[in-house]
């Protein structure tokens, strides 16, 4: 039976430091030995220490009847992007007491809400990311949007009798849960918070138009720059490299969010990369020449009667 090692005291030996997280058992069936060293083996629970934190627990119940933690928009990083932007200190008092219900975590994968479902709150992310995703009668789906720390989920849903797409987590989330009903007392009382949730409505109108232009109007290559450089923008707004991404996205998800298949997301990151505009490595994304990605963009579009025009028909017609 191999022996548990132990200090010159005669107590048990702790376990080395790169063990960190390791139970070690002192039951024989818990040790395994390698050359005669009795080793420690990790517990089904426990996780090696790598200097990240730990995974969230998933939710069992919705995410706004978990948790009492408050959250302090005065205090926040993200205020000058999100909701407070713009207000006097006493009007941040103010939002700190009344408007904030508490922070909630949300897992990777789980739902913050699901379409339908009665609208009691909206949501800020605080950290973390966001997809949602519209569901049509025939149960087509579509991806509306992706959302980041500092950017409102819920919002459209305003004046609606419920949600309007599924909100699912892309990674480990936090979200700052504001009750709907506060938002529309406090409102009322704080013109500029008013003005700002208006603010935020219209940046979120003009975006879905913009989105349209590009679905009506452009080229699958162009679609996925203007996608990347939107993307790009944000993150340097909240700190973050303008030039380096990591997608938390798939590419089927970019996809259904641009009208376009998974395969046709692949080949127009090819063609990016092989323009010298980006490089792409799996998920992670370096922007090589962001000035020749907004070129790309701002690409007039063919002439749809020249595009449908043969080949054949416009090389006749030159040569004559």
């Amino acid at each position: 039976m191999p022996q548990v090692p132990r200090t010159a005291a005669g107590g048990p030996q702790p376990a080395p430091r790169h063990c960190r997280w390791i139970t070690v058992r002192r039951a024989a069936g818990d040790l395994r030995t390698r050359g005669g060293q009795a080793s420690c083996m990790r517990s089904r629970r426990a996780r090696p220490f790598t200097g990240a934190p730990m995974p969230m627990t998933p939710l069992t119940s919705p995410p706004h009847d978990r948790g009492t933690r408050k959250l302090a928009c005065s205090r926040c990083g993200l205020r000058e992007i999100c909701l407070p932007m713009g207000l006097s200190g006493a009007e941040l008092r103010r939002v700190d007491s009344d408007l904030v219900a508490h922070r909630s975590k949300v897992a990777r994968g789980d739902f913050l809400f699901r379409q339908g479902d009665p609208v009691e709150a909206v949501y800020a992310v605080w950290t973390g990311f966001f997809r949602t995703r519209a569901r049509s009668a025939d149960r087509r789906e579509q991806v509306t949007g992706f959302q980041m720390g500092g950017e409102l989920i819920g919002l459209e849903a305003i004046g609606s009798s419920g949600f309007l797409a599924d909100a699912v987590a892309l990674e480990n989330s936090q979200v700052c849960v504001i009750r709907f009903e506060a938002l529309q007392a406090l409102a009322r009382e704080v013109p500029t918070l008013q003005q700002q949730v208006h603010r935020t409505m219209g940046r979120e109108i003009a975006r879905r138009q913009h989105l349209m232009l590009l679905l009506g109007g452009t080229q699958p290559d162009q679609r996925v720059a203007a996608f990347l450089l939107d993307l790009t923008q944000r993150m340097k707004a909240r700190g973050y490299s303008a030039s380096s991404l990591h997608l938390r996205m798939t590419r089927r998800d970019i996809g259904s969010l641009l009208g376009l298949t998974l395969e046709t997301v692949s080949r127009s990151l090819s063609r990016l990369q092989a323009a010298g505009l980006l490089v792409v490595r799996t998920r992670q994304i370096q922007i090589t020449d962001a000035a020749g990605l907004a070129r790309l963009v701002e690409r007039p579009p063919a002439d749809p009667a020249r595009a449908a025009t043969p080949r054949a028909s416009r090389s006749s017609t030159a040569a004559t």
